[in-house]
């Protein structure tokens, strides 16, 4: 016989379950709310663009899109490692996703096996990825572009999708900064596309390990908190956590910076260096790109979380690492064209220590490991002599923006000022005298 009570008790449970429905409902339709009245103005004042038009597209494909939340429509353009497994990640966790490789014989073999033979051999992709070597086809009516193409083609690429672009959100998974401008992708991002909105994503994320179902996390930072929030939503699984941050200056140079002490690292283990050595290369790294990052205006911070230190220790110790790898073969005697030839894939940190070693002598900032990597690299200095220059110059504190570095930095940094002065004017008389 059934009391009173307990029907009263059954009622309460029955409320608390509608309650709690009507609360993962509406947590579910404010997922993407934000991003129905962003992307429905995302297409006014784009030039050469319709605004009624774009609007009135965009509104109606995202309220398809509101109808049902898990069908997030995503194109990943980049057949690489690190796109692979992202765009593997968001299939198997319902996305309609879409990978985009440019070589229609690469499409074919991976529809047919399901498989990126050349980047993640021997490891099943989801049934429910799909693959296209149309650009047009891959990135129309989608609601986030990820963008996993090497920094050299990142702006190439940006404007080969504009004429596609009617309110689609851009996400950087790229990692580094543009040859001769320093530009970083969020900057030709706004350059090339200034109406989109976009974010970017970086973190310890070494692509083998996420296939392996590996505990990672990455982090996506962007202004748009709509747009963090469906990005976490797209990839957030039982074994891929993603943070959110709203410093991209700060994420983006992380991911950027790191790629330089990689090389640095895979160096030092080729001479079979110690513990100690190796740590402190890690942390003066750390102070270096903490440094170079609050001039360049991000919040240092940023850099003792995931898309710093994080990435920084992942890239800086796992053979995993293309620019580990490629800092090894330098410390066994091999060239850089070598190198980078043998490694047969891009290692961004290459081009970073030339780019961030011009930028730090320009400015002035203090930069001794990417000026001792370029010493090494580009001007045929002997690595051994470079380091134990490294560990006879200066003295400062330990830790960054905690305490007043000592007065013999600033002695230090004028002497290397005036040193690089010396050098050019050098450069300069011998040019003269060749050319007489």
């Amino acid at each position: 016989m059934t009391s009173a009570n307990d029907n009263n008790t059954n009622k309460d449970n029955a409320q608390n379950s509608s309650n709690e429905s009507n609360k993962a409902a509406d947590k579910q339709n404010s997922l993407l709310s934000g991003i129905i009245e962003r992307a429905s103005k995302s297409g006014i004042g784009r030039k050469k663009l319709n605004p009624s038009t774009v609007e009135s597209a965009v509104a109606k494909n995202m309220a398809e899109i509101h109808s049902n939340p898990t069908k997030l429509r995503l194109a990943f353009l980049g057949g690489g490692s690190f796109g692979t497994a992202m765009a593997n990640l968001a299939a198997r966790n319902g996305c309609d996703t879409t990978l985009w490789v440019r070589n229609k014989r690469t499409v074919k073999a991976m529809t047919k096996t399901q498989t990126n033979k050349k980047y993640l051999p021997g490891y099943k992709l989801d049934d429910r990825l799909k693959y296209s070597h149309d650009l047009a086809s891959a990135v129309k009516d989608t609601d986030i572009i990820f963008i996993a193409v090497p920094g050299l083609a990142f702006r190439e690429t940006l404007k080969n999708i504009a004429p596609f672009i009617s309110g689609q959100s851009i996400v950087s998974l790229t990692k580094g900064m543009e040859k001769d401008t320093f530009a970083m992708m969020s900057d030709i991002i706004k350059e090339v596309l200034p109406e989109v909105n976009f974010g970017v994503m970086s973190g310890p994320n070494l692509a083998i390990e996420i296939m392996k179902n590996m505990p990672s996390a990455t982090v996506i930072a962007s202004e748009s908190e709509p747009l963090r929030h469906a990005v976490q939503a797209a990839l957030h699984s039982a074994f891929f956590r993603v943070f959110a941050s709203d410093d991209i200056r700060g994420v983006e140079l992380g991911g950027a910076l790191k790629n330089i002490y990689a090389i640095a690292m895979g160096m030092a283990a080729a001479y079979e260096v110690g513990e100690n050595t190796k740590a402190m290369i890690l942390t003066r790294a750390l102070a270096e790109m903490s440094r170079f990052g609050v001039e360049a205006g991000a919040n240092p911070l940023t850099f003792l979380g995931l898309s710093g230190v994080g990435d920084l220790y992942a890239t800086c110790s796992s053979e995993l690492s293309r620019n580990y790898r490629i800092g090894n073969m330098l410390g066994r005697g091999m060239s850089i064209d070598a190198a980078v030839k043998k490694l047969g894939q891009t290692a961004e940190g290459v081009n970073t220590i030339q780019q961030v070693h011009e930028k730090a002598t320009k400015d002035g900032i203090y930069m001794p490991i990417t000026h001792a990597l370029y010493a090494v690299i580009y001007e045929d200095k002997a690595a051994l002599g470079v380091a134990l220059h490294l560990m006879e110059a200066g003295f400062r504190s330990d830790v960054e923006f905690v305490m007043a570095h000592d007065h013999s930095n600033a002695a230090l940094t004028a002497q290397m000022k005036a040193a690089s002065s010396t050098s050019d004017n050098d450069d300069d008389v011998d040019t003269d005298s060749d050319a007489k």
